[in-house]
This record gives C-alpha cells, structure tokens and sequence, in this order.
C-alpha cells in the first residue's frame, strides 16, 4: 500500500472512504472540523447521533456515491483521558481490514486531527500508518488464492489543510511504513514452514536483507564453527541433518563505521522439536517461530536501514534446528563454549541458552559495543508467569531497562522487568563441568538469565528480552492475524533510534 501525502485542504481531497477519530461521547466533527467541507453531508447524517465512540467502536456513514468523498468511517478511541497511541494503531488497523472488505482501494486521512489529541501529532501519525499496514498482513505465499480474497486498499493518503507538508509528518510517516516493514518481514519469517526456513535458509535472508540495503553479511557453517570452538551452538545443532549458522550482519552507515555498535543478538532456532528430551505434540508446529528474536532482530534492520539511521547496528543471530538423533546432544552432556566454560546439559528443550551464550562471546570478542541485547524466545517459564501479553525484561542497568521499557510502552511491545536474582546462581552449579545450564523448574525465566549472565563480560551494557509467549497469537487481533506477532522488532528500532 502506497503511503500519499495531499495537501491544499478539503477540497482537493478525493478517496472513497475517509477516517475520522473520536473519543467516547464525543461527536466525531469536533475532532476533524475539516469535516465539514470535506464532507458536509456528513455533519446532518443521522446515524452520528448513535456512534458513541467506544474503544474500538467502528461506524461507517455513506453519501452520495459520486461525490469527492462518498463514505466516512468514524473509529471510536475510548474515554479520552484514557487515549493512548496504542489505541490508534488497533482502531487504523481494524479500520484497514474492513476498508479491505468494503473493497476500497483508496482511504484519506486528514492529518490536523492529530493535533487534538494527546500523544503528539507526529508520533499518532506514525503509529496510526504503521498500524493500518500491520492490520493488512497476512502469509498467504504458500496457499492457492481464493475466489473471495479482497486485495488490500492501494492507497493510504494523508490529508492537510496547508499547502505543504507541515514538518515532521513525512518523517513520521515513513517511519511508520518502515517499521510495519520491519515487522512483515520478522512475521514472514517466523511464520515459513521450518521445511523450508532452515538455519540456511535463514542465512539467505540475512544476505538478501544485507544486499537490499549495502550492509556486510558473514555466514558461519558447521566447520568455521567447530573451528572457533562454538562448542555450545554445535551442540544444538547436532541432532539435525541441517547444519547451523551463525549469522552476522553489521549496518554502518558512511561515517559511523568506527562508531561503538549496538548488538543485537537473536535466538535463531528454526525448529525445536525439543531433542531427546522431546516436547509434547500438542502446538508443537508452533515451535518453527522459536527464532522469532533472530526475526526480531532481521526485521528491526530492515527499518534502520530504510530509515537510514546514522547509527552503526550488528546483529549476531546463532541459528541451528534441535532435533532428535543418533548424534544429539543428550541430559548429562559437557560441552566447552566459545568462552572456554565448560557447561553440563541437563535437559535438552533448553537448548535456546546453549545457541546464545556462544553469540554473545563472539559479539563481545569481536567488537566493543555501546551496548547488547539479546532476544530470545526461551523459556516457557516467563510465558506461564507473564502470560502472551508481557515480555521478561532482565538487566543490572537500570538506565537501560529503563529505555527499553519506554521504547516498549511507546511501540506496543510490553515487558516487565524481572529480578537477575544473584542468590541463585547457586542453582546453575555443576558436580562435573563449570556450571549447568539450567536450574530447579522454579524461577526458570530467572535462571536463563543469570545463565546468560555468566557470559557477559564486566562493563558491558547489557539486556536480555524474554519474548516466550508473546512472540505468536494464538488468536486474531486487530494488529495480527493467528501467527507469528513481530513483537520485539519496533523496541529494538527505537533503542536504534534513541541512542542507547
């Protein structure tokens, strides 16, 4: 969908369906004056006396179908003092999918409501564009079409009373359009079959995504691997008759390239089928999105680049499939990692820690960074504990949490901060090896941590996002269809943006 821009007021405004907000018991003309020379049919149209702009609440008003703007949708935010720009990005994206029922193929929006309501205008322009493109998406690639399946609307146009773009919301715009890129491309991702997005699969879109946008791509196999001593990550991989990967782009625009880089460092795990210690069947098809932070971080690139931050961005993403086999890593298994710690392997479904503490020496041995987050679908411990809605959040540097969290609360991507809870490290303490990579069941979220902890040197800035739970809807939203979510992928943009 193409993102316009028409300016020149109202009477140069011509689309098929129009979006106005309103807050609860308020008329929707209020919010839009513009309204009334656009469309003034609307203002004596008496269904507006029903719309009482319930969070989320849609009313669509027609006109004559040959004027300039035939259709209003009004799109209903809730109590006012409770408006959020959460609640325009789930209002555009419903609003979008129904356009796409109607048939619509255009849909203006006038800009100088924005300015009505709290949150600041360019940042509701940027989240109302990014959510009218995430609630178009949809993984179709591998299915025959349908007779009945509606194209999406083909334009999507701000509209302005001035004569010029005011500054700002070109940016913000295309910021948003970017950052719904980004999260389309971390959705295909996680969404592809795992027959068909293995660990090399994944390192080809890494190279293709390096090769749209200029940036450097280095693709490690088994033996370069083995060669390095990333003992850890084979380890994980050995049961799959796919070799694993570890990927490394680096984005570094002209003049940043000495710059200290942010790190990013996603789980890549492209199917866990749990090793020998094997998972449950049931919604264990859903285990190909276990390298939905590496998608995460992927996705994230896409829009810095398209944004062109002047900001130098390293992903480090340990892929590998756990599978079951004669060569698989078994319970009571000493690995050596890339650090030169030997780890004892107590159960084989936490294999997502074993991938991770490897990247993380290999980011830090090879870089000084600003700063490491890790991202990583990893225990079902943080899911039962935060259920599908709220992301673990674990750091030491209360700046750090502190901007990720605001990142978060800004984009829609929530998390709680959890405790690296020093006391039990005792748990991870091995007979036979250096330390054992898990702990008792309880608190398993915060011993994965303190795991990882292990292998981050003093003085690096460092955070570990646990996305379990919140990484696949099991249920349709107005921003996402069943499936992978992309959640992840807007906080590590605006850390990217916001100078961490």
């Amino acid at each position: 969908m193409d993102i316009r821009f028409q300016t020149g007021g109202p009477a140069a405004w011509k689309a098929p369906v129009m979006l106005v907000f309103a807050c609860k018991g308020e008329n929707p003309a209020d919010n839009c004056p513009e309204i009334a020379d656009a469309a003034p049919w609307f203002t004596i149209a008496p269904g507006v006396r029903d719309f009482s702009g319930d969070k989320l609440e849609q009313a669509l008003f027609h006109g004559h179908p040959d004027l300039a703007l035939p259709r209003v949708l009004a799109l209903g935010l809730g109590p006012r003092e409770s408006v959020t720009p959460d609640i325009f990005r789930r209002a555009a994206a419903a609003a979008l999918a129904r356009c796409r029922t109607l048939g619509l193929e255009g849909v203006l929006l006038p800009a100088g409501q924005f300015a009505r309501f709290p949150g600041g205008p360019t940042r509701l322009a940027e989240e109302t564009v990014c959510g009218a493109l995430l609630g178009l998406y949809r993984f179709t690639r591998l299915r025959t079409p349908k007779e009945d399946d509606k194209p999406d609307p083909r334009r999507l146009t701000l509209g302005f009373t001035e004569n010029s773009v005011p500054d700002g919301f070109h940016a913000a715009a295309r910021r948003g359009e970017h950052a719904a890129v980004g999260v389309a491309l971390a959705r295909d991702l996680a969404n592809t079959p795992p027959n068909i997005l293995t660990p090399a699969a994944l390192g080809e879109a890494a190279e293709e995504l390096a090769r749209r946008h200029g940036m450097a791509c280095t693709l490690l196999d088994r033996a370069a691997l083995a060669e390095l001593g990333c003992n850890a990550l084979l380890a994980v991989g050995r049961g799959s008759a796919r070799e694993p990967r570890l990927i490394v782009v680096e984005y570094a625009p002209r003049g940043h390239e000495e710059d200290k880089p942010l790190i990013f460092i996603g789980k890549g795990l492209t199917f866990d089928s749990g090793g020998i210690c094997i998972k449950p069947p049931q919604n264990m098809h859903t285990m190909k999105s276990d390298m939905a932070g590496a998608a995460a971080v992927l996705g994230a690139l896409e829009a810095v680049a398209l944004d062109d931050l002047p900001r130098r961005v390293i992903a480090v993403l340990p892929c590998a499939e756990n599978m079951p086999d004669g060569d698989a890593m078994r319970p009571g298994d000493v690995v050596t990692s890339l650090a030169g710690k030997t780890v004892e392997i107590l159960n084989t479904d936490a294999e997502g820690r074993l991938a991770l503490c490897d990247a993380l020496t290999y980011a830090q041995r090879n870089w000084t960074p600003a700063a490491v987050v890790d991202i990583a679908t990893l225990t079902g411990a943080c899911a039962v504990a935060l259920g599908q809605e709220v992301a673990g959040l674990f750091t030491d540097d209360d700046a750090l949490a502190e901007r990720i969290a605001a990142a978060g609360r800004v984009v829609g991507d929530n998390y709680w901060r959890l405790p690296l809870w020093e006391p039990y490290q005792e748990h991870l303490k091995s007979e036979v090896a250096d330390i054992s990579h898990m702990g008792p069941r309880e608190g398993g979220a915060i011993n994965a941590a303190l795991f990882l902890k292990n292998f981050v040197e003093p003085g690096v800035r460092w955070a570990h996002l646990d996305i379990a739970g919140t990484d696949w809807a099991f249920k349709k939203t107005p921003l996402s269809p069943v499936g992978a979510v992309g959640f992840g992928v807007r906080t590590l943009i605006e850390l990217a943006r916001g100078g961490v």
